[in-house]
């Protein structure tokens, strides 16, 4: 290969890390695999059955039956792909503010990583893909071949997701993504298992200032200074 085969984005909720993904994976011709949606999918059936989030025992079942696609977009409004929960499309339900307040305590149950860490590394091992999560570079591909960790202060991360949530037509109130983002970022990098964190051999990109096209060339530079290194 002259470019890495297998790249790892990781980062925080509103670093960036889905959107470079997809326009990194676009540029490159490459499969994009946002693994957050996974785990956002098994939060949204969760509770549209019913299902409380605090039960570990019953979300952990759900996930290891659930059948997750992630394919190519299908419809035409904006969306980088479709997510598929047992056929339904579930695209546009997973950001729902619901499914933000419940997405890490499933995330951080260990038999519901287990479940779909073993899908994500499967379609990892394809290779020529870019696969944008928490743990891709430390748990999912530790052996990827670029591995890029975005960050950004909270208030930016907490500002870019409010205006995402606003351009949906959906109400919402900074304070409450505000403390979304940090009840998140809490459980996330203090969980047991899998904490959020940047591989030791992660480069890591400060997002704040940058724009879209600045971060996207940054990260452009890197494959292709693998190339010249490999």
């Amino acid at each position: 290969m002259s470019r890495p085969s297998t790249i790892a984005i990781d980062g925080p909720a509103a670093s960036g890390k889905s959107t470079i993904g997809a326009l990194v994976a676009q540029r490159l011709g490459y499969v994009y695999l946002d693994t957050g949606v996974m785990y956002r999918a098994v939060t949204w059936v969760a509770l549209e059955q019913g299902i409380a989030i605090e039960d570990e025992a019953s979300v952990t079942a759900l996930a290891e039956r659930l059948q997750i696609d992630v394919v190519r977009p299908t419809v035409d409004d904006g969306r980088q792909y479709t997510v598929l929960a047992d056929g339904q499309d579930v695209t546009w339900e997973i950001r729902r503010p619901e499914v933000d307040r419940g997405v890490s305590p499933v995330s951080a149950y260990r038999g519901v990583r287990a479940a779909l860490t073993m899908q994500q590394r499967r379609i990892g091992q394809k290779g020529r893909i870019v696969m944008v999560g928490r743990d891709i570079g430390t748990v999912v591909l530790p052996q990827a071949d670029l591995k890029i960790y975005l960050d950004a202060t909270v208030d930016e991360r907490a500002a870019r997701r409010y205006h995402e949530i606003l351009g949906r037509n959906e109400p919402t109130e900074y304070d409450q993504v505000l403390a979304s983002l940090l009840r998140r970022d809490e459980i996330d990098s203090g969980r047991e298992l899998a904490p959020l964190q940047a591989a030791a051999d992660a480069v890591v990109i400060d997002t704040t200032p940058l724009t879209v096209e600045q971060v996207l060339e940054r990260v452009l530079d890197l494959v292709n200074g693998w190339q010249v290194e490999c």
